[in-house]
């Protein structure tokens, strides 16, 4: 391998690291990703490259939440066949899950084309301004919902949210989450509704991309770098989003308004 290899593999796994960190917190990972590709010189990753980091991404947060996940699948399925009304919360929270998903699936679907379009660092830029300032609106905001207290309307509400995050240069846990504590929702229940939205929309993007995955003419020169970079997104997705739990705990949403603010001016000043 030569020098030229090894350089090459430094800088995937960079763009994995910054995938990864960006991926849980609402600043936009695909923004992230872009500005990194820019200043390392890679260029635009393609779609390839954002189906295997979106994975590892998944891998991650599937992982965290494992416990939930089984939790939420017993359950559903012992409500189903028992309808013992101890296990009702769980598949409720199971439907609002599925509403929640659906205004990104059908939207997802429709526009992928235009979502997978190359934007502006200008345009990525006023998006970090737009996540900053909705993340300030709701900084104070002390919510009491759990996830029994969840309605409908709430689930269609942040769905709804999430749909939008699908323009480019949106976080989509960023849209998510401040569509949640804005209907009411705990910061802990914000974040873990959040979350298990991103499981199904995430996991039907990589459904649907697989194909465009395996017809990747530059599979063979690519396994190593896409490799290193496919763990250092699982690896780094997990400790970001570890410490982003501990953020939403502490209720400091408001440092990441502060971040988009710095992030966004930077790139109108040097982009």
């Amino acid at each position: 391998m030569d020098e030229t290899s090894i350089l090459y593999i430094i800088k995937m796994i960079i763009i994995g690291l910054v995938q990864g960190f960006t991926e849980p917190i609402p600043v936009s990972s695909s923004g992230h990703v872009m500005i990194a590709s820019e200043i390392l010189g890679l260029g635009e990753q393609g779609f390839t490259f954002a189906i295997l980091t979106n994975t590892a991404s998944l891998f991650a947060i599937l992982f965290i939440y494992r416990k939930d996940i089984m939790r939420l699948i017993v359950n559903s399925i012992q409500y189903l066949k028992t309808k013992e009304q101890q296990y009702k919360s769980d598949f409720n929270f199971v439907l609002l899950i599925i509403i929640g998903t659906i205004p990104a699936g059908v939207l997802g679907v429709l526009l992928s084309d235009y979502i997978a379009d190359k934007v502006s660092m200008t345009t990525i830029a006023f998006m970090l301004f737009a996540t900053g300032i909705a993340l300030w609106f709701i900084r104070n905001i002390k919510g009491v919902k759990d996830e029994q207290d969840l309605t409908m309307k709430d689930a269609i509400i942040v769905g709804l949210g999430q749909a939008v995050a699908l323009a480019p240069g949106i976080s989509r846990s960023g849209a998510t989450i401040i569509s949640s504590v804005a209907v009411g929702m705990k910061q802990d229940t914000a974040l873990r509704y959040s979350f298990m939205l991103y499981i199904p929309v995430s996991l039907g993007g990589v459904i649907l991309g697989f194909t465009d995955f395996l017809n990747e003419p530059n599979k063979a020169d690519l396994a190593l770098p896409y490799t290193a970079a496919f763990i250092a997104t699982m690896v780094m997705t997990y400790f970001a989003m570890r410490w982003f739990m501990g953020i939403m705990k502490k209720g400091k949403l408001v440092y990441f308004t502060y971040y988009c603010f710095i992030v966004g001016t930077l790139l109108l000043i040097f982009f």
